[in-house]
Order: C-alpha cells, then structure tokens, then sequence
C-alpha cells in the first residue's frame, strides 16, 4: 500500500464510521482491501451482493483498522536510507 491508498483508506474508514459515506464509497473501500489482499474475493462479491453486507462491511472496518495501524507503524520504523550509509 502507498502512502495516497493509505489516506484514502482511512477516509473512507472514518466517513464510514460516522455514516457519511455513501455506497459508491463503501464500495470504494472495499475494493481497497481486496487490491491489499485484506479481504477474499468472495467477502467482496457478497457484499456487492448484498449478502450480510453489513457484517461484512463492519468486519471489514475493523480489518482496516488493523492495516491502517500496522502500516503507519511499519513506516515510523522504517531506517532513513542515510542512516544506513
């Protein structure tokens, strides 16, 4: 993930959260965590199916979360390239 997935990722997160997000921007951020391998094809096909879509889409914000925090964190601990030479 970049750094503009990553922005998007988490503003789609928080418009989700707080209900402001409309179905072309869940969609959105579905389609995100497919293209990050963070949700299965199938998740995916059955919210655009609407199949326990709710579920899914909550289950999927807390799986956000997770990558949101784990990439942030992976680049506060990445070493400067000039530290290294």
């Amino acid at each position: 993930m970049n750094h503009d997935e990553y922005n998007r990722l988490l503003e789609l997160k928080d418009s989700i959260n707080d209900d402001r997000a409309n179905s072309a921007e869940k969609k959105e951020y579905m389609s995100l965590l497919l293209r990050n391998g963070s949700i299965t094809q199938k998740q995916y096909d059955d919210f655009l199916s609407d199949h326990n879509a709710e579920a899914i889409l909550k289950a999927a914000l807390a799986i956000g979360t997770i990558i949101l925090t784990s990439w942030l964190i992976g680049k506060l601990l990445e070493v400067p390239e000039q530290a290294l030479g």
